[in-house]
């Protein structure tokens, strides 16, 4: 058994994951959880509109994964290439000033953050996302997750679509791939300014998603989809307050089927709330309060543009893909 450690740095938040790798038989090895964390930093905070990081949103994501470190250390891996990745994602690709913050990560972690292409987030999106269906099929579990799966994740600046086949068929994996500039961060800042938003702005942001959603049709055939898993904050949230959760559950959350119906009633309840009355869901990250309403509506409209009558929240993600590319 060894220890791996994976980062995601996207435009809102930066997570780990500290996984043990566990050699089940010659054939089989399991990825274990052992320690997951997420801190809004926010690092994506004026990208949109001056192109550069902020020196406030660098410093805050320093400080996080300052901590990170220590978490990663404690529990005996080796700060270094060998354990260790980072990804990071839509605002990095965008910063003018983005060696600052590769500098600094390479400080602190001993790694480069690698800036990953909008078809690589979304590969190992799909990996993390995907990895455990073929499994859990052959134990008879989950057998309304259906493929082809087009894995949807709803970042801060960016929003990745990848559909592809069963995971343990590696050259049915990724049929087709793409990343468009629609997250809930840049959403938020260019239309949804008012609180809570105004119809107009509701309406132009739509505008925005949907020409999007045409440029995608054009690559990802986002119909075709037998399963559509949406995976981020953006889902998780909406997966819970679905199930009515007083307080945020990952167990309960992972694989909740939430109906288009129910997620469209949830998007316009929140469009139409104040920050203040989200601040109070029992699931809302404190962090995720000002831009969940457009979060949820880029995945109303998208569940709509698929013809799905409901999509499938998953806790694994990206994060797991990058786990298991440091074990093969």
């Amino acid at each position: 058994m060894s220890g791996v450690a994976a980062i995601d740095c996207g435009t809102n938040s930066v997570r780990l994951l500290i996984a043990d790798v566990v050699q089940i038989d010659d054939d089989e090895v399991q990825v274990v959880d052992v320690d997951r964390r997420m801190e809004i930093v926010r690092l994506g905070e004026g990208v949109d509109e001056t192109g550069a990081f902020a020196p406030q949103a660098l410093e805050r994501t320093f400080e996080a994964l300052r901590g990170y470190a220590e978490a990663i250390e404690a529990h005996g891996i080796e700060l270094g290439p060998d354990a260790v990745r980072m990804v990071a994602t839509s605002a990095t690709r965008d910063a003018s000033n983005r060696q600052v913050f590769i500098d600094g990560v390479r400080e602190i972690l001993g790694v480069e953050p690698e800036v990953v292409t909008g078809l690589d987030e979304a590969e190992l999106s799909f990996v993390g996302a995907t990895a455990e269906f073929a499994a859990e099929a052959a134990e008879g579990g989950h057998t309304d997750l259906k493929p082809p799966f087009l894995v949807v994740d709803i970042g801060g600046g960016s929003t990745e679509f990848v559909l592809g086949g069963e995971p343990a068929v590696e050259d049915d994996l990724v049929r087709a791939a793409l990343s468009v500039n629609i997250g809930c961060v840049r959403m938020t800042e260019r239309h949804l300014r008012s609180d809570p938003p105004t119809a107009k702005e509701v309406a132009a942001a739509t505008a925005d998603i949907d020409a999007a959603l045409d440029e995608v049709e054009r690559v990802v055939p986002l119909r075709e989809a037998g399963t559509v898993v949406c995976v981020a904050g953006t889902a998780t949230t909406v997966a819970g307050i679905a199930l009515g959760l007083p307080e945020y559950d990952s167990e309960r959350i992972h694989h909740t089927r939430v109906p288009a119906a129910e997620l469209d009633r949830i998007t316009g309840e929140l469009l139409a709330s104040t920050s203040m009355q989200r601040s109070e869901i029992g699931v809302m990250h404190p962090g995720r309060v000002d831009v969940i309403g457009a979060g949820a509506l880029v995945l109303s409209r998208v569940l709509a543009r698929t013809g799905a009558d409901a999509f499938t929240a998953s806790e694994h993600d990206i994060l797991d893909g990058v786990a298991w590319s440091l074990v093969f």
